[in-house]
């Protein structure tokens, strides 16, 4: 910041979460520096109980003393604050910003409900229906990346963007299921494009830098279905 003022980033967080991981993406590809605050989720902090008294849930972005709650609104606050810093991550032309908000807004919507129905199933007829589900909303999820990437790697073109950051979250979810059912989540056959996003959007060191180790995410998961 200009002027010699101080710019303090702080994240409360739990290392599992995915929307945690998006807040940390986000930083991570923006270049920003600041402070990670792992949080019990058992035990919540006073600071975190302070900063977000009405969900009382991670992440809290905290930044000069204000707490910002929930992670689309975090990611999005970010570019706009350190819009000059890193990459902008929502586009520049109002109509693809909306495009983007859109398919961050299905992402959360379908993607998310059936990657649940797949976690936390109490059957097997649940958690197939949630695989099945999963699939349609890849194909669909498909034609967004299509439309978005117009050709290139990202939903944010030949850069990583908002909708990258918000389906980055989801990454190490997709490698998990992808090795507990043994199928492909995003199958280079019916999804090449997600296939080949996954693949680009692995091997940046900006999303290496923050990612969760996927076998502590498979002890994660056994200890939460146990």
């Amino acid at each position: 910041m200009a002027g010699g003022d101080v710019d303090e980033l702080t994240l409360l967080g739990f290392w599992g979460s995915p929307f945690v991981l998006r807040a940390r993406l986000a930083l991570s590809f923006k270049g920003l520096s600041y402070q990670y605050i792992e949080e019990d989720l058992k035990n919540k902090s006073e600071l975190l109980l302070k900063s977000n008294p009405v969900l009382k849930k991670v992440p809290v972005l905290i930044h000069n003393g204000k707490p910002i709650c929930e992670t689309q609104i975090i990611v999005q606050y970010l570019d706009e604050v350190h819009g000059a810093t890193g990459p902008s991550l929502l586009p520049a032309d109002p109509y693809d910003r909306a495009m983007a908000r859109f398919w961050a807004a299905y992402i959360d919507d379908k993607l998310l409900s059936s990657f649940l129905m797949i976690s936390m199933g109490n059957s097997d007829e649940e958690r197939e229906e949630g695989m099945k589900q999963s699939f349609a909303a890849a194909e669909i999820l498909e034609e967004g990346l299509k439309e978005c990437s117009k050709g290139r790697p990202f939903f944010g073109g030949d850069s990583v963007g908002y909708v990258d950051i918000v389906l980055g979250g989801f990454v190490p979810w997709v490698h998990l299921i992808d090795r507990s059912t043994g199928s492909k989540q995003f199958d280079a056959g019916k999804t090449p494009l997600l296939a080949a996003w996954l693949e680009h959007f692995g091997s940046l060191d900006a999303a290496k830098a923050v990612m969760p180790d996927l076998e502590r995410m498979v002890a994660l998961s056994k200890m939460r279905q146990a």
